[in-house]
């Protein structure tokens, strides 16, 4: 089972936060801040914070100029993950994507089925890397942000870790783009 080895040290990584909404400003953004809060808490940097539109073009243009930065190593985006028409933040993401981590929305389905029951199907929350940046799509809602980084982001962005976790291939992520 999972559990850390308190032998390693742990590895701070650089986090974007991204909030995706036709509405929100900062002050009003509980979604981004409860992932701020949770970021800072964990030990690692928030690298930048943004509010995009619910505009799949403006999405991934940011989705893909953080990853362009050598400043951010992830990438998470809150809303924009559901169902209506104005949901297209899974779509932007898929754009970005050079390989998507599936088990990612499968897991968070998992976890939320405890919280929502099978309101969980209504949610397209979903990962990937481009770049050599991990990049994650959440529900706009505070308690899903904390069901994904409580349940599964905090522990694989958590060097010590085990049995295994993201940080520890970050550096090989983008190692098809070094092959000559």
């Amino acid at each position: 089972m999972s559990r850390i080895d308190e032998s390693k040290k742990f590895i701070a990584v650089k986090i974007a936060v991204l909030t995706v909404s036709d509405t929100r400003s900062l002050d009003e953004d509980r979604s981004g801040q409860t992932l701020v809060d949770r970021i800072e808490k964990a030990g690692h940097v928030v690298a930048d914070r943004k509010i995009v539109r619910d505009e799949r073009d403006q999405i991934a243009d940011q989705l893909r100029a953080w990853v362009a930065d050598d400043q951010i190593d992830v990438v998470i985006s809150t809303g924009g993950t559901g169902l209506t028409g104005r949901d297209v933040t899974v779509e932007a993401h898929r754009d970005v994507y050079e390989k998507e981590i599936v088990a990612f929305g499968t897991v968070f389905t998992l976890i939320s089925m405890e919280k929502i029951g099978t309101s969980a199907v209504q949610s397209r929350a979903t990962g990937g890397v481009a770049g050599g940046t991990y990049l994650f799509a959440l529900p706009g809602s505070p308690g899903a942000c904390k069901d994904a980084w409580d349940g599964i982001l905090e522990k694989q962005f958590d060097y010590r870790h085990r049995p295994c976790n993201f940080v520890e291939i970050m550096t090989r992520l983008d190692e098809h783009l070094r092959r000559k």
